[in-house]
């Protein structure tokens, strides 16, 4: 199972929050309680529990308390929207709400007693059980419940602590939001069944970061636009610098660090930034190792256990390892979800009867089958006048320019081309370039037919939650 009461070392510190503190003891007994009371109100094993997100102590507890006790938790982000909350609790139907909801929510609310700790342990629920349903972003129709399993959770953690060397040495500095994979299955339960140490922040902040990893933090997990402001204060004061220097391992994932951040980071830290990838619905697939060193520009190889190949538009396999090839990502293994939640159509659709997922992510593979990925392939994959070209490598040639602080390219529907390669960029502070300017220099550094027709010049680039640029949102933001 994910966590047991084997997890409860007694004398580590399990979770800080503030100046509190509690060990893994402590937090287990906690979440134990928890779970009595929600037994109490007719709970059993199975049962699906909505967790209102709040990054704080009360929902730690809430999530664990599941955890140890069979509930399957549906973790809902506080600023949802009300359309998307009614859709979840519909089709999620969860017994009872837990948190502090900020809004009239239509089912029991039940809120999480940090005070009491006197309760037996619950029983164990089988590996094979639910664990989380984790509602993807919805950006192809209504968000779907993605059902993973103990088994695939603690599969895919362990192998991520062999790839991380991660112990109960380290301490985690967490300032990731609590319903997503990469804070939640990665940052919460990651560090628990490593037994290690996580220092919770309440918000992302670069000084609260930065007192952290001074402190105590060993790891720090972020997304690319976290580091691009961590290494902003960096260049400018020697203590941040020092502070992400200290840091064993920085972890960054949910979208690609740019190659350009992992230089600036490097530069004032002398440590490089290991780079993972994964879904909603697959867990980390790849990663960096830590006994390998950083790898700018790459997601690292298959973890143990995990199977990943490169496909063609067919679904045949590509055995290039060329690191030019694209192809789309399937993967197979322990890691993979049990299905969408009353959607067995739409698991069809993305899984075949060999247990092969379908990604959807466009990569090119190294010779030693490390994985570069360039984009989405409904949405990264341009075919402009009989090339196939993946945004991805377009938009690193853009934010090799000095001008250029953010950058994303699509393709746009063309008469003549079939799509035209179009690029919306925001500039950095006080810089000034012509698009003619932006489009010579990718033709400068790519192959001529791999540059921008249009490039838009605006103040930032729509992103969700997560850090990851919203294309869709793209088309109507002209300069």
């Amino acid at each position: 199972m994910l966590l047991s009461p084997s997890h409860a070392r007694r004398a580590r510190t399990a979770l800080s929050f503030g100046e509190d503190r509690w060990t893994h003891d402590a937090l287990m007994r906690l979440a134990a309680s928890h779970a009595h009371t929600l037994a109490t109100l007719g709970l059993c094993a199975g049962d699906r529990v909505a967790v209102w997100a709040r990054v704080d102590p009360a929902t730690v507890i809430a999530l664990v308390a599941n955890a140890l006790a069979g509930f399957v938790s549906v973790p809902i982000n506080p600023s949802v929207g009300a359309s998307e909350l009614a859709h979840v609790l519909a089709d999620a139907s969860p017994r009872v709400l837990v948190g502090e909801p900020d809004r009239d929510v239509p089912l029991p609310v039940v809120r999480v007693d940090l005070s009491h700790a006197d309760a037996p342990w619950p029983h164990a629920p089988e590996a094979s059980a639910p664990a989380l349903v984790l509602y993807t972003s919805g950006t192809t129709g209504r968000p779907k419940g993605a059902v993973l399993s103990h088994r695939a959770l603690a599969a895919n953690l362990d192998a991520l602590a062999d790839a991380w060397q991660w112990t109960a040495d380290d301490t985690l500095v967490h300032a990731l939001p609590l319903f997503h994979v990469h804070g939640l299955a990665l940052g919460l339960f990651g560090a628990l069944r490593a037994g290690a140490g996580l220092r919770l922040l309440p918000r992302f902040d670069a000084v609260l970061v930065r007192d952290a990893l001074a402190a105590e933090g060993t790891m720090l997990f972020g997304v690319p636009t976290m580091y691009h402001r961590l290494v902003e204060v960096a260049e400018r004061e020697a203590p941040m610098a020092a502070a992400l220097r200290r840091a064993r391992v920085l972890v960054s994932g949910s979208a690609g660090l740019p190659l350009r951040e992992h230089r600036r980071i490097e530069s004032v830290t002398g440590r490089g930034v290991f780079e993972r990838y994964g879904l909603t619905e697959t867990l980390i697939n790849t990663a960096v190792r830590v006994d390998e060193g950083p790898r700018p520009g790459y997601v690292g190889r298959a973890l143990r256990g995990v199977e990943v190949r490169l496909v063609d538009d067919t679904r045949h396999t590509l055995d290039a390892h060329d690191d030019t090839t694209l192809g789309e990502v399937a993967v197979r293994g322990p890691n993979l979800f049990d299905g969408y939640l009353h959607r067995p159509d739409a698991t069809a659709a993305v899984r075949d009867d060999e247990g092969w997922f379908y990604t959807g992510d466009l990569a090119a593979r190294s010779a030693d089958g490390a994985l570069r990925i360039v984009g989405r392939r409904a949405t990264d994959l341009i075919k402009t006048g009989g090339y196939k070209v993946g945004a991805g490598e377009v938009e690193a040639a853009l934010l090799e320019h000095p001008a250029v602080r953010e950058a994303a390219v699509k393709g746009v529907a063309d008469d003549d081309l079939g799509e035209r390669i179009e690029a919306w960029v925001a500039l950095r502070e006080g810089a000034s370039v012509t698009a003619d300017a932006l489009v010579e220099h990718v033709g400068a550094s790519l192959a001529w037919h791999k540059r921008p027709r249009r490039v838009h010049v605006l103040e930032a680039l729509p992103r969700n939650a997560m850090g990851k640029v919203l294309k869709a949102a793209l088309q109507g933001a002209a300069s």
